[in-house]
């Protein structure tokens, strides 16, 4: 059925159809409504949940791994300085080898304070063990809310889903929302492999020496790495069914483009706008849009940006002392390959500063015509 929802109700939305058994709730701006409207749902009858109020993000995440862990499908939502106090937890989410999904509304860290969309509070995490996807619109949000749960509970890793804040949480579109009988074909009941449980006892967590400690993140990364294949086959399987698919990446006007833009998130929306109006005007240029962050798509990217002469990074997002933390990624990925582009980095939008059709017209104007990047990133917006 065809519904008007905002990103957040969407969220909502997916977390009922996926039959979450565990929920906990801790407010932050702009995910609020996320958990208001679950409470809502729980509340009424439409959910059977455990809807959990706790004091703190750290606690919000410590009690769905609990549930977890004792073999329950969970749910949590958050934000910016919420996701940051996760942070410990985070690491003992994925450490643990628990499938806990989370949706983070992307919002600038402080300070200054600020309550708009970066994407600096996410990708700050990302070295702590979660699959991470960045999406473009309210119908991709709560597809992807569904695939997480396949994925996580297949590979044993936490997967956190990522919209950006007010421009796709709190603005509405049309969602087609898929039925609950195909929902529950594509996604049955979770069956944990180990839980907690009096009837057969296990322990979590037990203390590991050298030895077996670099064990435990050698498996997790080969699971990291599974994860790749998995996420491509539940994408395909999500589409034979839905008529929907993702992929890792979003690829639009690549075939004979010399210079890419490359970026996370609603940006690519405004991209895809100025990528199609300077194609008319003869110019070859293409857009890549990054879908799933972690695991980094390092060969697929590659691939398909081989044939470029120049990509264009837009991060909306700044690691101080280094720059846009995908332009790192980017690099890296790129260093080892016999035909790589050169990488010209733009740093726009932080504290949630609308990047503007003429924003992006000036990052492709000043691509086409650099030789050679300048080595520091190019910021846009701020006044000289």
């Amino acid at each position: 059925m065809k519904k008007l929802l905002t990103g957040n109700s969407a969220v909502s939305w997916a977390v009922l159809l996926c039959r979450a058994e565990v929920i906990s709730a801790y407010p932050i701006t702009p995910q609020t409504t996320i958990v208001e409207e679950l409470s809502e749902i729980v509340a009424d009858g439409r959910l059977r949940a455990r809807f959990i109020r706790v004091e703190s993000e750290h606690s919000a995440l410590a009690s769905v791994a609990a549930a977890s862990a004792s073999g329950a499908r969970v749910f949590t939502a958050t934000s910016s300085h919420g996701l940051a106090y996760m942070h410990e937890m985070l690491h003992w989410t994925s450490g643990s080898r628990l499938p806990v999904v989370m949706v983070n509304a992307n919002r600038a860290l402080g300070a200054p304070w600020n309550i708009w969309c970066d994407h600096s509070d996410s990708l700050s995490q990302r070295d702590t063990g979660w699959i991470q996807f960045y999406c473009q619109s309210a119908q991709e949000v709560l597809d992807t809310v569904i695939m997480a749960y396949r994925i996580a509970e297949e590979v044993l890793l936490p997967v956190m889903i990522m919209e950006d804040g007010f421009f796709l949480s709190h603005t509405s579109d049309v969602v087609d929302v898929p039925d609950q009988k195909g929902v529950d074909a594509f996604l049955p009941p979770f069956q944990p492999r180990f839980k907690l449980s009096p009837q057969d006892p296990h322990t979590y967590n037990l203390m590991a020496d050298p030895s077996t400690f670099i064990r435990f993140k050698q498996e997790a990364q080969q699971s990291m790495e599974k994860a790749k294949k998995v996420i491509t086959r539940v994408g395909r399987e999500f589409r034979a069914r839905f008529g929907r698919g993702y992929g890792t990446t979003g690829k639009v006007r690549l075939g004979d483009a010399e210079v890419v833009l490359l970026t996370l998130g609603t940006a690519a929306s405004t991209a895809l706008e100025v990528v199609d109006a300077l194609r008319k005007q003869g110019q070859k240029v293409g857009l890549c849009r990054l879908r799933m962050f972690r695991p980094f798509p390092a060969e697929e990217v590659g691939r398909i940006l081989s044939q470029a002469k120049k990509v264009a990074v837009l991060d909306r997002d700044h690691s101080l002392g280094a720059g846009g933390i995908v332009a790192q990624e980017l690099k890296a990925a790129l260093y080892g390959s016999a035909k790589r582009p050169r990488v010209y980095e733009f740093i726009a939008g932080l504290g949630g500063k609308d990047i503007t059709p003429e924003d992006i017209g000036e990052i492709f104007e000043y691509t086409m015509s650099q030789s050679s990047p300048n080595g520091a990133p190019v910021w846009m917006g701020v006044k000289k």
